[in-house]
């Protein structure tokens, strides 16, 4: 098993004039310290006025300082949002960056979040996914061909040599994120590596590792010609201490990023510059459902979280993505979290990672087949709530037609 280390640059209010560059400066920190260390992936993710929720609006500058300060550690976009970018800034951003790198970098992709997002950019909630897909061929082809154009629905351009082109050849690897769990069936289908949250149960992993691997066997529905990335990585809230209750005690973090999540979904940037989720987060900490959320999290000593990390193993995850940075997390309870699950736990788990190849390589071949097994009951992830499902594409559609033509209606 492999392990990562996820940043949305958290910062809930009150701010100073210097909170934004600390934040940078100690996360840059923090990813120096997980290089050294052997964590095997950094994940960043983008996001846009998003005010508490993430910070990281531009993840191509910011890898670009990590690259200059890391040596071997992956660097993951963990996503793009090519619904808000130009294809040919997304190829040119990430090709830049991964030869900065060495070729270092892990390229993942999603739709953004919702009207929040997506509005100001010009983009509608309905079209993201046809806008996503679109995007894919727009931009694969860009990293190998010098002669390209692409004429779609959404985008439209002349033919042109897309410069500088990824160290990695013929791309960097590819991911999809599935912060809707049934995406998870989806980038089997396209051969893309899977960026989900931790599932509700072992019995729920193993599910959704079968179907990912055969739909990836079986069911292919490539959207261009790409090279296949066969991995699933799930983000876990996260925190390691010497004993349960010092690690509960210092993961507020996780527990306000699940609270500021849910809040910009249900409220989108309902006061733009006034909010202050923090405060409001207060009352709901110690509710049952952030409990639920603390216990469902790799947050624990090294004992405990061997424990809950067996249950991944056993389900042939690839690698568990551990998110810390979160909410009012100091600099120095991340460092000292880092630096303990590096030396007590990640050894033992890192051991595990050829007989797990081995495993892989034989289902790809197909001399393990993977029963079918049933997803239906397993429809949430473990930070949401039960009856929290997210709409597919379609369903969003139809509902978008339904408020149209009700507002029509009512003219």
């Amino acid at each position: 098993m492999k392990f990562g280390i996820f940043y949305e640059l958290q910062l809930p209010r009150p701010w100073t004039a210097d909170s934004e560059y600390q934040l940078f400066q100690d996360a840059l920190t923090q990813f120096e310290l997980a290089d050294k260390l052997g964590y095997d992936y950094a994940w960043v993710v983008e996001h846009h006025f998003l005010e508490e929720y993430s910070h990281s609006s531009a993840p191509e500058v910011f890898l670009g300082a990590a690259s200059q300060r890391t040596k071997n550690i992956r660097l993951g976009h963990g996503v793009v949002q090519i619904t808000t970018n130009q294809p040919q800034r997304v190829a040119e951003k990430v090709s830049t960056l991964d030869l900065l790198s060495g070729g270092r970098v892990e390229f993942g992709m999603g739709e953004a979040t919702g009207p929040a997002e997506l509005h100001p950019f010009g983009t509608r909630v309905r079209d993201k996914r046809d806008r996503w897909e679109e995007a894919v061929r727009a931009i694969l082809p860009m990293f190998t061909k010098e002669d390209w154009e692409f004429h779609g629905q959404y985008h439209d351009f002349p033919a042109r040599n897309v410069i500088p082109k990824s160290r990695q050849k013929p791309h960097p690897p590819l991911w999809v994120a599935c912060s809707n769990i049934q995406t998870i069936a989806k980038a089997g289908e396209w051969g893309m590596g899977a960026l989900g949250f931790s599932f509700v149960s072992p019995e729920a992993a193993r599910a959704w590792v079968h179907r990912y691997y055969n739909n990836f066997l079986h069911n292919r529905n490539r959207l261009t010609e790409y090279k296949d990335n066969p991995n699933i990585a799930v983000v876990s809230g996260f925190m390691c201490a010497p004993t349960d209750e010092e690690a509960r005690e210092l993961a507020a973090g996780w527990t306000f990023f699940i609270f500021a999540l849910q809040y910009y979904g249900r409220a989108g940037v309902d006061a733009p510059g006034k909010s202050d989720l923090w405060s409001a987060y207060q009352s709901w900490r110690k509710s049952d459902k952030a409990q639920a959320a603390l216990n469902s999290a790799l947050v624990g000593s090294p004992e405990t979280l061997r424990k809950k990390l067996h249950q991944f193993a056993e389900s042939h995850v690839d690698q568990v993505i551990l998110l810390n940075q979160a909410g009012k997390t100091t600099h120095k309870a991340i460092c000292n979290s880092l630096e303990l699950f590096a030396k007590d736990v990640m050894p033992e788990f890192h051991a595990l990672t050829p007989a797990h190849e081995t495993w892989k390589a034989d289902v790809l071949a197909g001399r393990i087949v993977l029963e079918n097994l049933a997803t239906d009951g397993y429809d949430i992830y473990a930070h949401q709530n039960p009856g929290e499902q997210r709409m597919t594409p379609e369903e969003l559609k139809r509902r978008m037609a339904e408020k149209e033509m009700a507002k029509a209606g009512a003219r």
